[in-house]
């Protein structure tokens, strides 16, 4: 990627050192401790799948009892491994032993520390035999479709109901669509729990379950097949249940996932401490499953201004790579987000718009970048709005993004129709196909508004980054540095559930992807 926008690289190495400290400051925090989902995820990879009578997922039921018997901080992994080693049988059925008052945690026999170590390890190589499987098979479905070009055209589906949610993404995959969405229901990311089995209903969006993912991506595929394409598909990995919906999509072929701490402390009140940790095992399965994560700065725009607060995006972004370099998740893999939020009325806001992404660009190069739409500033004018998403559009494809989550002109007054996300994706393939190779042609001016703006926000993202490395990352959401939203250290939802981890703590799955992804133990 050329430097037309004539960055400093000293300041440029001043804040990727910057966001390098800060990620090891919170690396060290975060190496020390685990989670009752990062536990629950654990069992959910080697096989604890289903509910119990009274509908609670097995792997709450096993944890929650681990915790209960004072068992869980040495890791459910080395409580397990002594079951298994103690009846011969699968995880699941020892889930179920326990979940029928069949077995007691607390009265499982001690074994060698070699005998559990053998035991752990041949579960985890078969968990993550079958994650890489997954990636191997779409690998495979990648290298005989159709190449499409960037940015991939991403649309959302969010009905509440998977099988009308599997028939638009269908639809939309005819009309054109690289990768679809399915919107989580609304408030699903505060649950401590995931939902079992097909869901029919929902608010806002479908509740994120496995047999879910394994309908969507079933559907996807099969229409792929029709039209000689791979179709991705796309959930949430955040909020409570974060490292357990990225096992999921790990093991159902998911392809893309929003997964960002940032994300929920600042719009969902997650405890800090609680989904850091999270979101430090979630990227290590999305990585080894070759799942591409999108990160949230885009909503920084929606509390705070998008002329004012730019530099925190780009901040963020750098953060948002030192910790999924952390995770051995490679800038190929890397969704950086960020969006065309400035108030469309102020003049030459397309001017700062382009700034904004070739900015975004430049400092990332080899990052699939995902680009949102506007949405703060849409009305119930049909007709501007879909004038912005063209221009939304044209600034995608002229800075290289490589995914553009399509914008639809019925924003600001309904979930959008069929017929709405139509119009929008032959808005973008119009665009898009008469602009393909502009980013190519065109230079900015020295010293001009665009190059001007990208220099002053990168400047302004370096003092940012500077300034949390001397305060620490918790000092600064305290203070509502970040979005303009406060979230204290030992506030928000999910706080009881973070704990430190004993000197003998266990989790083989962990040190195998650690190994695997070429991570320091």
């Amino acid at each position: 990627m050329r430097n037309k926008l004539d960055l400093d690289q000293k300041i440029i190495d001043r804040a990727r050192e910057a966001a390098s400290d800060i990620a090891d400051e919170m690396d060290g925090f975060i190496r020390r401790r685990s989670t009752v989902a990062v536990e629950r995820t654990t069992l959910r990879l080697i096989g604890v799948d289903g509910v119990d009578e009274a509908g609670v997922p097995l792997a709450n039921v096993v944890v929650d009892a681990a915790g209960r018997a004072g068992l869980l901080e040495e890791g459910i992994m080395s409580v397990m491994a002594r079951a298994v080693a103690d009846t011969g049988r699968a995880p699941q059925v020892i889930a179920e032993a326990v979940a029928q008052g069949q077995m007691d945690l607390q009265k499982l026999p001690i074994y060698s520390e070699e005998e559990i170590r053998r035991v752990g390890a041949q579960l985890a190589d078969q968990a993550l035999a079958q994650i890489a499987s997954n990636r191997s098979r779409r690998d495979e479905l990648l290298d005989g479709a159709e190449d499409r070009p960037e940015p991939l055209h991403y649309v959302i589906v969010a009905t509440g109901n998977i099988y009308e949610d599997a028939l638009q993404a269908r639809t939309a995959a005819r009309q054109g669509a690289d990768i679809i969405a399915v919107i989580r229901s609304t408030g699903q990311s505060l649950l401590d729990f995931v939902p079992y089995g097909a869901t029919t209903e929902g608010y806002g969006g479908t509740m994120a379950t496995q047999e879910n993912f394994r309908i969507m991506r079933q559907a996807l595929d099969e229409v792929g097949e029709e039209l000689g394409r791979y179709i991705r598909l796309c959930n949430y990995c955040s909020g409570l249940c974060m490292p357990e919906i990225a096992a999921m999509g790990a093991l159902e072929r998911l392809d893309v996932m929003l997964n960002d701490a940032l994300y929920g402390i600042l719009f969902r009140d997650i405890n800090p401490r609680r989904t850091f940790v999270d979101q430090y095992y979630s990227r290590m399965i999305n990585a080894y499953a070759g799942v591409i994560i999108n990160t949230g700065e885009d909503n920084y725009l929606t509390t705070a201004d998008a002329v004012e607060a730019a530099h925190t995006v780009t901040a963020s972004q750098f953060i948002n790579e030192q910790f999924a370099l952390r995770s051995g998740l490679p800038p190929q893999q890397m969704g950086i987000g960020h969006a065309m939020e400035i108030d469309p009325s102020i003049e030459n806001g397309f001017l700062l718009e382009l700034a904004q992404a070739q900015l975004a660009r430049e400092l990332f190069p080899e990052a699939p970048l995902k680009f949102m739409p506007p949405t703060k500033y849409m009305t119930g004018n049909i007709f501007r709005g879909h004038i912005q998403d063209a221009l939304f559009n044209l600034v995608g494809v002229a800075t290289g993004q490589g995914i553009q989550l399509l914008g639809m002109m019925t924003e600001a007054m309904h979930t959008p129709h069929m017929g709405d996300r139509y119009l929008a994706l032959e808005n973008a393939q119009y665009v898009m196909n008469n602009a393909r190779s502009l980013g190519d042609e065109i230079e900015f001016k020295e010293g001009g508004i665009i190059q001007s703006r990208a220099q002053k926000v990168l400047e302004d993202a370096c003092e940012f980054l500077e300034e949390v490395r001397r305060q620490g990352m918790f000092k600064y959401l305290e203070e509502g540095r970040f979005a303009d939203v406060r979230r204290p250290v030992d506030g928000g939802k999910g706080a009881d559930g973070v704990f430190e981890r004993t000197m003998n703590y266990y989790n083989p799955v962990e040190t195998k992807l650690r190994e695997r992804l070429g991570l320091e133990q």
